[in-house]
C-alpha cells in the first residue's frame, strides 16, 4: 500500500459519518430565472429601440450636449440646487428645532409653517412669489418688479418650500437618538452645545444624510419648474433651442442626458456620506 494511501485511511475513518450525511441540494428557482431572462430580452428590445431609431437624431444631441447655452444652463441649475439646499436646511433645522422646543409658541410656528408649505404645490408657490407685485407694489420704496427678479423668485420660493421638508427630516434624525445617551452625557458634565455636537449630531446624520440625499436629488429635478417663469435653467436652455430650430426631442434628449449624469454622481456621492455616517454598524461593506 503506498504512503499517499496510507495517509488518506485515517482521516477517512475519522469521519465515517459524512458517507451517510443527506446531501443538501439548492432550490432550483425556475421562476426567478424565467423572469430575469423575460426581463432581459425586454430591455435588450428597448436599447436597442432607441439606438437605432432615427426620430432620436443622436448626432443633434453630440451637437448640443456641450453647447454654450446648454452649459451655462447647466451651471444655472446646480447653483440654485446649492443654494436652495444650504439655505432650505438652514432654515429647516431652525423650525425644527422650534418643533422640539419646550416653548408651545415655537413649536406652534414650526408645525404651522410646515403644515402650510406642504400643502401649496411648489408650481403654485413659485407663481405667487413671481405675482406678489399685484400685492405689494412696492417693497421698502421700490418697486417689486425691481427687487424681485426671476432668479430670486426661483431662490425664495424653491427654499421656503425646501424648509419644511428638511425641517421634518432634521427633526427625525434628532428624535431617532436614544434618550439614554442624553441623559449620560449630561452625567458626565458636557454642555448642551458639546452634546449636540459629538453625542446628538453624529448619530442624527445616519437618518438624515438618506433623506436629504433624496431631497438633494429632487431639487436638482424639481428646478427644472423654474422655467415657467424664465429663469434660464437647463430645461428653459434647451426649450429655447429647439423652438427655434423645431428639433424637440433631441433637445429634450439632450436635458435628460445631463440630468441622468449628475444625478448618478449625487448618488454616488450620497453612497460614500452614508457609508462614514453608518461606521462601526455594519451597514457598508
Amino acid at each position: 500500500m503506498s504512503s499517499d494511501t496510507l495517509a488518506k485511511a485515517p482521516a477517512a475513518a475519522e469521519r465515517p459519518e459524512d458517507a451517510d450525511a443527506p446531501r443538501i441540494v439548492p432550490q432550483r428557482r425556475f421562476g426567478q430565472w424565467t423572469a430575469a431572462v423575460v426581463v432581459l430580452v425586454l430591455l435588450g428590445l428597448a436599447v436597442n429601440s432607441v439606438l437605432r431609431n432615427d426620430a432620436f437624431q443622436w448626432d443633434v444631441v453630440a451637437e448640443y450636449f456641450t453647447s454654450a447655452s446648454v452649459l451655462r444652463g447647466l451651471w444655472l441649475t446646480l447653483w440654485l440646487t446649492a443654494v436652495v439646499m444650504v439655505l432650505g436646511f438652514a432654515l429647516g433645522t431652525l423650525l425644527a428645532a422650534f418643533r422640539l422646543s419646550a416653548n408651545p409658541v415655537l413649536r406652534a410656528v414650526s408645525w404651522g409653517y410646515v403644515w402650510l408649505f406642504r400643502s401649496i404645490p411648489i408650481l403654485v408657490q413659485l407663481l405667487l412669489w413671481f405675482n406678489i407685485g399685484a400685492l405689494y407694489p412696492q417693497i421698502l420704496g421700490v418697486r417689486t418688479v425691481d427687487l424681485l427678479g426671476p432668479v430670486t423668485v426661483a431662490v425664495i420660493g424653491l427654499t421656503l418650500h425646501e424648509a419644511a421638508y428638511a425641517a421634518e427630516v432634521v427633526r427625525g434624525g434628532i428624535l431617532s437618538v436614544d434618550r439614554g445617551q442624553i441623559e449620560a452625557a449630561q452625567s458626565l458634565g458636557l454642555s448642551r452645545w458639546r452634546r449636540r455636537r459629538r453625542i446628538v449630531l453624529p448619530q442624527a446624520m445616519r437618518s438624515i444624510v438618506p433623506p436629504a440625499g433624496n431631497m438633494l436629488i429632487g431639487t436638482l429635478k424639481g428646478t427644472s419648474i423654474v422655467s415657467v417663469i424664465a429663469v434660464s435653467d437647463l430645461l428653459f436652455s434647451v426649450q429655447l433651442v429647439y423652438h427655434r430650430t423645431y428639433q424637440v426631442i433631441p433637445l429634450l434628449m439632450v436635458a435628460t442626458v445631463w440630468y441622468t449624469v449628475v444625478t448618478s454622481v449625487l448618488g454616488v456621492g450620497q453612497y460614500y456620506v452614508e457609508k462614514h455616517y453608518a461606521r462601526g454598524t455594519g451597514t457598508y461593506r
